[in-house]
């Protein structure tokens, strides 16, 4: 005998809704899950109108149902945003290529404009590339680094206000755990935070802070949204993965552990006497670093000189920007002592007495970077 929705009492249920354990038709769940979002985006001010909103698009489920959702409650509540799609093609091919039609499918769908920038663009290496360099194991330290920076760095070409991802309920729960079992706490202060960036870079919201992933599959199959599904074929090895693995035995066990998760690092506070990175500017790009060079400069430079295992790992971050600062004056010292025509001049043999080098050589006014604006475009 068919049950009855929950929630109208007139339609079949179609669905047990996983955040709630609701039984509800179709119709009550597309109701239920914009209007939760809506009411995120209201409760903590993520818009104002006239704001021209990035929406960071990779195809899939997540930010393809993010996009809709945006378009849709846009116009339906009178936002007054102008939205944009934004992609970043890292370079992985079977994945990120075939995903990328979808997006263009989607700028279709929902009358958007879309921009595109790629890994090859801003940094001259591709994830494969960087993959037949740094192996299968630590591949997504670099990408996590760059697609970050690289959504700002696509964001404010664009001058857009703000940018919106897809992060979900379960992608932030795993982040704590994640943040718990590698002790830190920086990141595990604020990575709860439904708005992040504002003290420097775009800032960054996340609409669907408290929604399940199984719902956001469940309104895309439902909807019938045009999503691409395939995992990375670079992912399997990610440590994110064995956070996500126990998160989904904590969720059959009690459904509410996710949202339970999120409201604990909510409540965290860290003692006065904790001492917390200072954020600044990287020195070579200009990017937001706690550090004298930030993470995607030092990764960079890593795979630029063939040292791609340079960033990975738990030297310091200032242990790093020195090293690099001692490699660059040695490289300049050694082209400078190929420069010096009075070597080598007869009776020069033990210094130039009288030439340009008098017996040594001084190296001064070295920039750390030459490539200031290395990554920019």
């Amino acid at each position: 005998m068919p049950v009855l929705c929950a929630v109208c009492s007139t339609n079949n249920a179609a669905l047990k809704r996983p955040k709630t354990g609701q039984v509800i038709c179709k119709e009550c769940f597309y109701a239920a899950f914009e209007d939760e979002v809506h009411r995120t985006i209201v409760t903590h001010q993520l818009f104002s109108p006239g704001e021209t909103i990035a929406i960071g698009a990779s195809g899939g489920k997540d930010s393809t149902v993010l996009a809709h959702i945006m378009k849709t409650l846009n116009d339906r509540h009178s936002y007054g945003l102008n939205l944009i799609l934004l992609s970043i093609d890292e370079g992985i091919t079977g994945y990120r290529d075939d995903s990328l039609e979808t997006v263009k499918r989607n700028q279709v769908q929902y009358d958007l404009p879309l921009k595109v920038l790629s890994y090859k663009e801003l940094y001259g290496w591709t994830m494969d590339a960087i993959v037949q360099q740094i192996g299968m194991k630590n591949n997504c330290t670099f990408c996590g680094v760059f697609r970050r920076q690289a959504l700002d760095r696509g964001a404010m070409g664009l001058k857009v206000d703000k940018i919106v991802t897809g992060h979900n309920a379960d992608d932030i729960a795993e982040t704590v755990l994640m943040n718990i079992l590698r002790g830190d706490i920086a990141r595990l202060r604020r990575c709860t935070a439904i708005t992040t960036g504002t003290e420097g870079a775009i800032p960054r919201s996340k609409p669907f802070k408290y929604t399940y992933e199984k719902e956001i599959v469940m309104y895309a199959y439902f909807k019938k949204l045009d999503y691409f599904s395939t995992e990375c074929v670079y992912s399997p090895n990610a440590y994110r993965g064995h956070a996500r693995a126990y998160l989904k035995d904590l969720e059959s066990i009690r459904p509410s552990a996710i949202i339970d998760i999120i409201h604990s690092g909510d409540s965290l506070s860290v003692k006065s006497d904790v001492k917390m990175p200072i954020q600044g500017t990287c020195s070579r790009c200009g990017y937001i670093s706690s550090q004298e060079l930030c993470k995607a400069c030092i990764l960079l430079e890593g795979l630029n000189r063939g040292l791609p295992k340079l960033g990975i790992g738990k030297v310091s971050g200032s242990t790093l920007s020195s090293h690099i600062r001692k490699m660059e004056l040695k490289e300049t010292d050694d082209q400078s002592s190929e420069s010096c025509s009075c070597a080598g001049e007869e009776g020069n043999k033990e210094g130039n007495k009288d030439g340009c080098c008098s017996g040594e050589r001084t190296v001064s006014s070295v920039t750390v970077g030459d490539s200031k604006h290395l990554l920019d475009f």
